[in-house]
């Protein structure tokens, strides 16, 4: 199990932080211009965005955050300069059954490939399981992210829904997918021998 001073916001190269609310809209609306980013990150539509919408986005984020109490937003910070370089969120928390979903991206196409994702999922699922003590973390993962989803199933994830054809993208059908990963199952997996490693 984690040592009490295992630092759980800290990793190798990342670190785990709030929003910049001067600096990280400028930032986060350069990476909606790239729409290899954007369907990445999500199935809906992709739009370009000002640093003026993305700023509401974040105000909207907080007060949902603050009202709810479901859902940790952070970004991810390269520890060398703080500069920010993704997202991670769990959100959708069911604190009466211990379930919750995770999203995560590194935003700049100069900054992925370099291990900050996977440094970035072994930080959620830390936070997630020895933190907030949940059960089971899912992940919805569109079937064309193949990076993705190996890095899902580097950490122990299991595809459990298969929701076939339901994502269109230049006129072909893909499936989505719903990946899950239990307390337990994170616990005796390889990958969680090595988050004392990140910290």
């Amino acid at each position: 199990m984690l040592d009490i001073q295992t630092q759980l916001f800290e990793g190798n190269d990342i670190r785990f932080g709030p929003i910049d609310h001067n600096m990280d809209p400028v930032i986060e609306a350069s990476w909606t211009h790239d729409s290899d980013f954007m369907r990445m990150m999500d199935v809906t539509p992709a739009r370009p965005m000002s640093a003026a919408m993305v700023k509401k986005q974040y105000e909207k984020l907080e007060k949902q955050m603050d009202e709810n109490k479901n859902q940790y937003y952070f970004t991810i910070r390269a520890r060398e300069d703080d500069r920010l370089i993704g997202k991670a969120v769990i959100q959708r928390i069911e604190w009466s059954n211990g379930n919750g979903f995770l999203r995560l991206g590194i935003g700049a196409a100069e900054d992925r490939c370099k291990g900050y994702g996977s440094q970035a999922l072994q930080m959620l699922l830390r936070f997630g399981f020895a933190e907030l003590n949940l059960f089971r973390l899912s992940a919805i993962v569109p079937e064309y992210n193949t990076v993705a989803i190996a890095l899902l199933k580097k950490f122990g994830f299991v595809e459990e829904v298969r929701r076939r054809q339901s994502v269109e993208r230049d006129g072909k059908r893909w499936d989505l997918l719903v990946f899950g990963l239990l307390s337990e199952e994170w616990q005796n997996s390889p990958e969680a021998d090595l988050r004392q490693e990140t910290a």
